[in-house]
């Protein structure tokens, strides 16, 4: 009976968010999908690998409730464009995505706001919040360590754990011929093989998430996202360090403990080295935090997003 309870309630909180009104954008011929509702505060929502905005299912109606939240799908993900790979990758750059996302707020008239992504989609943000600081007034990371540090760091338990990592960067077009041969089960493997299988996605948006990966192009744009991670973001984040540039904005960061990254990495550490203003802590959960952990999820962001209006904000670096 319990069990068709939760059953219910996932159902409608999928069919509610996904009823939210859509928008698409263009930049530099590259169209940006995503989906807002709400008021208040302005809060972006950015994904992970291999999903939509869909991932926000279980805390985007709650938000939408205190805040107007804006959920974008990175360019090559979801119902976003997937532009033609170059061979620096700079394409499929984190900072390239991260003036998509701060083109669709700005699409939505909001010029600060504040940041709630997960993954891939916190690999955008950290460098969103590098690159426009001006723009971004805090941010919740979820289940990362900074790129660069977990890169360097990488043991043979992460390797076994994130093996994608290392299969998508190879050179084309082995890993996308894999992919685009199945990638429903790609999907299915990815997600399947963490911590608690497939079991925390409900069957709507498990689906969603397969139709898109299904989208001619899919393969290789993820392919590109994970190949410019591995190039020409750590660049950038080298430069970054080598100009002692840090974060200026609050973070926060939860993790997992039952996912990789919180085993492999001392997560708070590696941020500390990166930010100047650093809390968070581990989630029961493993790596899919918004769809394992919703309601310790939705607890820490009411609790870390002001509920001001947006003019009325702090400023980066003030007490809270």
């Amino acid at each position: 009976m319990a069990g068709g309870a939760q059953r219910t309630i996932v159902a409608v909180t999928a069919t509610s968010f996904l009823s939210f009104p859509t928008f698409d954008i263009e930049r530099n011929g590259v169209r940006i999908h995503g989906r807002t509702g709400g008021q208040g505060a302005p809060l972006l929502l950015l994904h992970g690998h291999p999903q939509t905005h869909a991932i926000w299912h279980r805390v985007a109606p709650a938000l939408a409730e205190r805040f107007t939240v804006v959920a974008v799908d990175l360019r090559g993900y979801g119902d976003s464009g997937r532009p033609a790979a170059d061979a620096e990758h700079a394409v499929y750059s984190k900072r390239e995505m991260a003036l998509d996302a701060l083109a669709a707020m700005r699409h939505h008239g909001f010029e600060r706001f504040g940041v709630l992504a997960h993954d891939r989609g916190a690999r955008v943000a950290h460098r969103l919040a590098m690159d426009h600081p001006e723009a971004v007034e805090r941010m919740l990371l979820l289940d990362i360590a900074p790129t660069l540090a977990m890169y360097e760091q990488t043991s043979e338990a992460f390797a076994k754990a994130y093996w994608h990592w290392f299969f998508l960067i190879q050179p084309p077009p082995l890993p996308e011929a894999l992919i685009a041969s199945d990638p429903v089960r790609y999907v299915r493997s990815v997600m399947g093989g963490r911590h608690a299988g497939l079991a925390p996605f409900a069957p709507q948006v498990l689906a969603e998430y397969e139709r898109c990966a299904a989208i001619a192009g899919t393969a290789e744009s993820i392919c590109e996202d994970y190949r410019a991670s591995a190039t020409i973001d750590l660049v950038h984040d080298r430069a970054d360090i080598a100009a002692g540039l840090q974060l200026r904005q609050p973070l926060r960061v939860l993790w997992g403990e039952h996912g990789a990254v919180g085993k492999a990495f001392d997560v708070l550490a590696l941020w500390r080295e990166r930010a100047a203003d650093v809390s968070g802590r581990a989630l029961p959960c493993g790596h899919y935090v918004p769809e394992e952990a919703p309601d310790e999820l939705l607890a820490e962001a009411l609790a870390f997003f002001p509920l001001l209006p947006s003019s009325q904000h702090a400023h980066a670096g003030d007490t809270p």
